[in-house]
């Protein structure tokens, strides 16, 4: 599948295995789901992203997949804690680049290479937003702006 916007091919990787089971060799133990638990709650009160969390938890505690061992995804996890973030992970993302590229342009303002990367970056963060308006995780009303989009990414 081709990049977005630009005209290269897209590049190929690795990819997961689809096996959703914990290896062998974690024994399945009720202390573990109780310290991985404990684990999360603190990476994600210390603010934490939830693709930080599941990085922290494979590289230092050796857990493959959180996935596989609730048998749901980091952010459901992270919800029913009441934990979640209010934006999904990569909107946010996008929102903290857009805003960026802002404050660039407001230093540089005959950049016009940065202006239009600014252009594709808020075309992203638009079809984001009414995807994630489809299937109900942003409210109806929600509505990306650049003066709201800096003074989200202060907050955070």
């Amino acid at each position: 599948m081709a990049r977005m916007h630009t005209r290269r091919k897209g590049r190929s990787s690795s990819k997961r295995p689809p096996v959703i089971m914990m290896p062998k060799w974690i024994k399945e133990r009720p202390e573990l789901r109780e310290e991985i638990d404990q684990l999360i709650e603190k990476m994600a009160k210390g603010g934490a992203s939830p693709s930080m969390i599941g990085l922290t938890l494979r590289d230092r505690y050796g857990v493959p997949s959180v996935r596989a061992l609730y048998g749901k995804k980091l952010v459901k996890v992270l919800k029913e804690k009441e934990l979640a973030p209010k934006l999904p992970e990569d909107l946010f993302n996008l929102i903290k680049k857009a805003v960026r590229i802002q404050n660039h342009l407001k230093i540089n303002r005959k950049d016009v290479h940065n202006r239009r990367r600014l252009q594709l970056v808020e075309a992203k963060i638009h079809r984001l937003q009414s995807y994630y308006k489809r299937k109900g995780v942003l409210p109806r009303d929600w509505k990306y702006t650049r003066e709201t989009a800096a003074i989200m990414v202060a907050r955070a």
